[in-house]
C-alpha cells in the first residue's frame, strides 16, 4: 500500500535502523518505546491488521509467532526473564498504523492489566 508507513519502512523507502531482517519479516525500534526493549515486528506484505489475516497468511503468521519473535527476544536478552507480544487490532482495540505489527516488549516487569 503506497501511503502505509510500515510499507514504506519494509520496502526502506524510509530508512530505519532494523533489529530484524528475512524475507517476509522486519523488525525496528519503536519511535514512542512503552518499556526498555520495544520493537515492532511488521510482515513486509501490506496486512491490515490480525483480523484481516487469511488461509494463505498461516504460515505467515507462524513464522512470526514461532520464529521471529522469539528470535529477537533471545538475541536482545529479554527471553529468559520473559516479555510481552501485542497486536493492537483495529481502533478500539488502540491500533494506530494499519499494518499488522507485533509490538515486543521487555527489560522490566509488565503489570496487568495494560490499560
Amino acid at each position: 500500500m503506497s501511503d502505509c508507513i510500515f510499507c514504506k519502512i519494509a520496502s526502506k523507502e524510509i530508512p530505519s535502523p532494523l533489529v530484524y531482517e528475512d524475507d517476509t519479516v522486519v523488525a525496528f525500534p519503536d519511535l514512542e518505546p512503552k518499556a526498555p526493549v520495544h520493537i515492532l515486528v511488521i510482515p513486509k506484505k501490506h496486512i491490515e491488521s490480525l483480523a484481516a489475516l487469511k488461509e494463505e497468511d498461516k504460515e505467515l503468521a507462524a513464522h512470526i509467532l514461532v520464529d521471529v519473535i522469539p528470535q529477537i527476544a533471545r538475541d536482545l536478552g529479554i527471553a529468559e526473564k520473559g516479555f510481552r507480544t501485542v497486536a493492537n487490532t483495529s481502533d478500539d482495540g488502540g491500533q494506530t498504523v494499519k499494518h499488522l505489527h507485533f509490538h515486543l516488549l521487555g527489560g522490566r516487569f509488565m503489570q496487568w492489566p495494560p490499560g
